[in-house]
């Protein structure tokens, strides 16, 4: 029976193929253990509805501060005769729709957000079957580069935000500190 050393070109291609799971296997390692937390490549999705949302809910905040606007410009127009006033009570009006139409930027946003974070969750998915079938605790012992530049100065060690609904603090428990 021929002996595996009888075949350098067969040694040679499994040892490529030994270092290459290895490098697969750092690879995967460095995706499931970050040299930073806040590089964490499965909570990317939810960081990405995260931004949806925000955007959302502040864009609701200045559609609804700005019909209060029209509201008071309304209730000004009734007492108001002077043509001046009334022009720049119009011009007033003209800069609420225009802020109004700028705002319809969050809902092309969220949409194409939307489908970058459906994107992002497809391959989280993709990469934590990797780290099962190669074995977590393999993954585990792997030991990880960190990139350069990725290091913390002092200041960003201390920040922990922001965090997603659910995660951290809650306002509550700021509040109870200084009680």
């Amino acid at each position: 029976m021929p002996k595996l050393s009888d075949n350098p070109d067969l040694v040679n291609e499994l040892d490529a193929l030994a270092r290459y799971i290895q490098r697969v296997r750092k690879e995967i390692a460095a995706i499931d253990r970050p040299a930073d937390e806040t590089h964490r490549f499965n909570t990317m999705g939810e960081q990405m509805d995260a931004v949806v949302k925000a955007t959302e809910q502040a864009t609701n905040t200045i559609m609804a501060a700005m019909e209060n606007n029209e509201t008071v410009i309304n209730q000004l127009r009734e007492r108001l005769q002077e043509p001046v006033h009334v022009m720049l009570l119009d011009q007033l009006t003209a800069n609420a729709n225009t802020v109004f139409e700028a705002c319809s930027f969050q809902d092309i946003t969220g949409q194409r957000v939307g489908k970058v974070a459906k994107s992002i969750t497809y391959v989280e998915e993709r990469v934590d079957k990797l780290i099962n079938l190669l074995g977590v605790d393999q993954t585990r012992e792997v030991e990880v580069d960190v990139p350069e530049g990725w290091e913390k100065d002092e200041d960003e060690a201390l920040l922990n935000g922001p965090q997603l609904d659910g995660q951290g603090l809650n306002q509550d428990d700021i509040d109870k500190l200084f009680d």
